[in-house]
């Protein structure tokens, strides 16, 4: 009899714990296949004159998928590493393999939807079913009280009912057994340089942010400790002119190096043994808004934003004040609070929520510049970039997403008196 295999298509979901299409995947087969693509179009420069992937973010997910290589050889197995588009190697490998059937995740940005699409379709006519799941928002679709069609488009509202209403599953254990399918060239990691990065050379790698699931546990862990910054460390207006607390657990959360179920209970466990904290509300606010953006790509796709020629407007972008952007850019618009921000983003691929509010408030209300420029600027330079809430955020700030009645959206009089507050006379200097 024909043994029964599943490939096992990896995307942002890059660990074992929590993850449902793995664990499924397991107990559906006799041996899996576990494959990851890099996809050069996501290596590709944009019409913004940006790329899609900065060498911050690139280096991140190299030292992810590395991470859940050794973690499926410790298994006795190994993850297929291929360099190119899923839809033109799935079908050839499901063919010469025997594989019965295909897993993965669903993104909800509209490029990621659209490789789905191209692999569904090619694999529709092998008679190999692609079964989708959806692993990284807090919430299951079908554990919200609302379907998607009826998702309030009001933060306030979808967390009020969610936080009522639905409850929090508890995470998938990691598997301890593995059966892989038999394979002799599981391919090699690509460098920096064969993925385009040819300055990658002179960019300093060495901070805090390393990739992968193992290090993302560390770093979530000792967040939790007793004695760290997490219980002493904290400000509303850290984003001023001191440092506050900022968990930096979003890079993970974006490659799915964490699970956001798991984040979600390690925080409760910490809240049970050491009492309430802000910044635990900080975090699981912030886990709420991302699975906000993410349904509300899943409900409206595109149509989210609030621009009738928003697919023209990413093809082709409006003109701007080159210099007004290329000095936004570089941190060099005269504003202090602005410049620091910005020159942190570039130096480290990584901000904090508010520096991002402040910096998208004066290149969008002070420099008069359309959001979408910023937005793909941040998508190159964030190692935590995530399509939803990047381009989410951005429209908000711009008063062109759906949440336009809630001032937990963004508020503008807020925003603008900080930057009056640091640097008065910032416009006059631009």
């Amino acid at each position: 009899m024909k043994s029964k295999k599943i490939l096992v298509w990896f995307r942002n979901d890059l660990r074992l714990h929590d993850n449902e299409m793995l664990v499924e995947a397991i107990a559906k087969s006799d041996c899996i296949l576990p494959i990851y693509f890099f996809d050069p179009r996501h290596f590709e420069g944009t019409s913004f004159e940006t790329e899609k992937t900065g060498v911050r973010r690139a280096q991140f997910l190299l030292e992810s998928v590395s991470s859940l290589r050794a973690a499926f050889q410790k298994l006795g197995g190994d993850i297929l590493v291929i360099q190119g588009k899923p839809e033109e190697h799935i079908p050839a490998i499901v063919e010469q393999l025997e594989i019965s059937e295909v897993y993965h995740h669903r993104e909800v940005g509209p490029e990621e939807t659209l490789i789905s699409t191209y692999v569904e379709d090619i694999l529709w006519k092998q008679t190999i079913n692609l079964r989708h799941f959806i692993g990284h928002t807090l919430y299951n679709k079908e554990d919200l009280p609302f379907p998607i069609k009826d998702i309030p488009d009001v933060f306030t509202q979808f967390k009020k009912k969610t936080e009522r209403d639905a409850i929090v599953k508890s995470c998938f254990e990691s598997p301890l057994e593995v059966a892989f399918v038999e394979n002799e060239n599981w391919g090699a990691l690509p460098s920096l340089l064969e993925l385009g990065f040819a300055e990658a050379s002179f960019v300093n790698f060495d901070n805090e942010l390393r990739g992968g699931e193992l290090a993302g546990l560390a770093h979530l862990t000792k967040l939790l400790e007793p004695g760290s910054e997490i219980y002493i460390k904290y400000s509303p207006k850290a984003a001023l002119d001191r440092p506050g607390f900022f968990s930096k657990i979003s890079a993970w959360l974006s490659f799915g190096c964490l699970s956001p179920r798991k984040v979600y209970w390690m925080v409760k466990e910490a809240e049970a043994s050491f009492g309430a904290n802000p910044n635990f509300n900080q975090i699981l606010l912030g886990l709420l808004w991302r699975d906000y953006f993410r349904f509300m790509f899943k409900k409206h796709g595109v149509k989210f934003f609030q621009e009738t020629d928003f697919e023209e407007l990413i093809l082709s972008p409006v003109e701007v004040d080159e210099t007004a952007v290329r000095n936004w850019k570089n941190g060099e618009t005269g504003h202090l609070l602005v410049d620091r921000h910005m020159k942190e983003l570039n130096d480290s691929g990584f901000i904090s929520h508010a520096a991002r509010l402040i910096v998208a408030t004066y290149l969008i209300h002070v420099l008069k510049v359309h959001w979408t420029i910023g937005a793909a600027y941040f998508e190159e330079k964030l190692i935590d970039y995530a399509p939803a809430s990047n381009w989410g955020n951005w429209a908000n700030v711009a008063g062109a997403g759906l949440d336009l009645k809630s001032k937990n959206a963004f508020d503008l009089d807020k925003q603008m008196k900080i930057l009056d507050v640091v640097s008065p006379d910032a416009a006059s200097l631009v």
